[in-house]
């Protein structure tokens, strides 16, 4: 489990296929404290170390991760936002996430407001019916709170230290971003169905 809050940005140093997708990624965690079959979140997706040097990490990213997310798009020095996983007694300073990332969404408005940015994304419509005006989102495993919603787009604000300790400072227009939806609007469209389905019964 994660949190949403970005620990680190690391940078893609080499990749590889092998079958599956294989990435080194640059890193400042200490590497020592960092057991080989830990998880980091990689750009919000949840990926197992499989081999590791004094400031770097490889990562193997199955087909099916790939299909679902943008991870293949990493290209050489791209940078990644990072976060190891949660430990009992850490602060929750975002909102409970998994790093299992259910789609990509699309920049599709971008304005500067101040110091601050506002962003406009696409979900894909399977999805958008879990994002609710003041609820939560991970972004590229960034904790973000949604400011407002309509149909398939929703519109985010990021303040200037937010994009100062994460990638969001390298946003653009079209940008895919890994997008994962809030663990209880999940449970709660779930029961809804239920409900639904007993009913019917």
């Amino acid at each position: 489990m994660f949190t949403g809050i970005i620990t680190d940005i690391g940078e893609i140093r080499a990749l590889t296929q092998e079958g599956d997708l294989r990435a080194r990624i640059g890193t400042g965690y200490d590497m020592a404290s960092v057991d080989l079959g830990a998880s980091i979140a990689s750009d919000g997706v949840c990926l197992t170390v499989v081999a590791k040097g004094p400031d770097w990490y490889e990562v193997q990213v199955s087909a099916e991760t790939v299909s679902k997310t943008n991870l293949g798009g990493w290209t050489l020095g791209k940078r990644v936002n990072l976060e190891r996983a949660l430990k009992v007694g850490d602060e929750l300073g975002g909102h409970i996430v998994s790093g299992h990332v259910d789609g990509v969404a699309e920049v599709v408005g971008l304005t500067d407001e101040g110091g601050s940015t506002r962003l406009v994304f696409r979900a894909p419509d399977h999805l958008a019916g879990f994002i609710a005006p003041k609820g939560s989102v991970a972004l590229d495993g960034t904790s973000l709170t949604v400011n407002e919603v309509s149909g398939a787009e929703f519109g985010i604000n990021l303040i200037p230290h937010t994009k100062q300790v994460t990638t969001w400072g390298d946003i653009a227009l079209g940008d895919r971003i890994n997008l994962e939806i809030d663990t209880l609007a999940r449970y709660v469209a779930r029961l809804r169905d239920w409900e639904r389905h007993v009913a019917s019964v």
